[in-house]
């Protein structure tokens, strides 16, 4: 559970470490963060699956820092961890690439074409990643690590890097940066924080949950069930994010159980400006709250804090077109054991039988077992993805997009199924 006072890794600007193994990358990251965050040995494969640590870093903030396996590991169980540095490049935010510096001078200095080499002759794989990381809109910085192995020879590597990687990429590269390190003598430090603070998107971390919604001193009713979901004692992570940044904003916030909805709103002066409730109980706060009162959910709210709201309202038409021979995906961010409540697993599915018919075919899939072939669905359901950042679900939207396969989340389909989509007030 996060607390008031903590930053959830799923709002941290994530910072992905790629290159191939031993080119130094933990000790980069144990260098940069001056923290033992990541196991340094000479002994490839080293780093298995993905290391997520949260951080504080000046000036970049709250971080992710993800020291991934080397995407050359050619080991018995180097697919796998491939894999997983695939599922991480999906959640940065921003890409660092390490290259060994002395790998760079022996391939241009023992090259017949010398300076005229280009960059993806050598580094295939890295040429890729970068690559791949233009395609997500992910900036790179590209660091020549281990300068001290070269010395004087740091210049010709960096003016060969400058003109085969990107012309220019070392004054004013947009989404590519160039640097240059000795993780070993902690050298170039404060030049790869100035470079992620450049590189960082625009806005990050200014986004509001509840964007145009409310303002200062408005009259705010939280609506919010306390099922199994939510243990004695705790809050879950949605409620508790929105209710700090009502507590920011300076609003009046009342909170109350749905039993307790009616009788709030009989002790207030005057009617909320907006009520936010829980998904499962929108039509009964719906059918209950004041006329003047603005109506939202925790997950209507995240859908646009972590997603595509309008992509999502408009893939929740296809509801009407399921048939009893339709496929859904229903795909929870938490991992847990099945609960009687549960929302995704038992009232979701049970809401779309009733209108659909038994004969629907619903899949569920949690954490980060999202398919990649997403053809055989009619449908994909996704919960609030609270637990993931911007960056993970927004390349899950893009594959569905690309699949041409529609893609909601759990709020605004129980609203459209219930019948009061157009009644909800979504954020700007």
């Amino acid at each position: 559970m996060s607390t008031l006072n903590e930053t959830p890794s799923s709002n941290r600007l994530h910072i992905g470490i790629y290159g191939k193994t031993n080119s130094g990358k933990s000790s980069l990251i144990n260098a940069f963060t001056r923290q033992d965050v990541s196991i340094v040995a000479d002994v490839a494969g080293t780093t298995t699956d993905p290391v997520y640590k949260p951080m504080e870093i000046n000036p970049l903030g709250a971080c992710v820092i993800i020291d991934t396996a080397g995407f050359d590991d050619d080991s018995e169980l180097g697919k796998s961890r491939v894999e997983k540095t695939h599922l991480a490049a999906e959640k940065t935010d921003i890409a660092v690439i390490v290259l060994d510096a002395s790998c760079v001078y022996q391939s241009i200095s023992k090259s017949k074409e010398g300076r005229s080499l280009k960059f993806g002759d050598v580094f295939t794989d890295e040429k890729k990643w970068i690559d791949e990381f233009k395609k997500r809109n992910t900036p790179v910085l590209v660091v020549l690590n281990k300068t001290d192995l070269i010395g004087d020879n740091t210049s010709l590597c960096m003016d060969w890097l400058c003109e085969t990687l990107k012309p220019g990429v070392s004054k004013n590269a947009g989404s590519l940066e160039l640097v240059m390190a000795s993780a070993a003598r902690k050298l170039g430090i404060e030049d790869i924080k100035a470079a992620l603070t450049r590189l960082m998107p625009e806005g990050f971390g200014q986004e509001f949950i509840l964007g145009d919604l409310v303002n200062a001193g408005d009259l705010v009713l939280l609506v919010m069930p306390q099922d199994i979901q939510a243990p004695k004692g705790r809050l879950i992570l949605p409620q508790v994010q929105t209710l700090r940044e009502l507590l920011d904003r300076k609003c009046i916030v009342m909170s109350v159980t749905t039993d307790k909805l009616t009788d709030a709103i009989k002790v207030m002066s005057k009617p909320p400006r907006l009520i936010i409730t829980d998904s499962q109980v929108f039509k009964y706060v719906y059918e209950n709250k004041p006329v003047e009162s603005m109506l939202t959910s925790f997950s209507v709210l995240f859908a646009a804090y972590k997603g595509d709201l309008p992509y999502y309202v408009e893939s929740a038409k296809a509801i009407d077109k399921l048939t009893p021979h339709s496929k859904v995906l229903i795909a929870e961010c938490c991992t847990h054991a099945p609960l009687a409540e549960d929302i995704g697993r038992v009232k979701l599915p049970g809401m779309l039988k009733k209108r659909i018919g038994d004969g629907l075919t619903v899949d569920i899939v949690s954490g980060t077992d999202f398919p990649q072939d997403l053809t055989e669905y009619d449908l994909i359901i996704q919960c609030g993805a609270c637990m993931f950042n911007r960056k993970y679900v927004l390349s899950r939207i893009d594959r569905a997009h690309i699949q041409n396969i529609p893609m909601t989340n759990y709020g605004v389909a129980i609203a459209h199924i219930t019948g009061i989509l157009d009644n909800v007030s979504m954020p700007c």
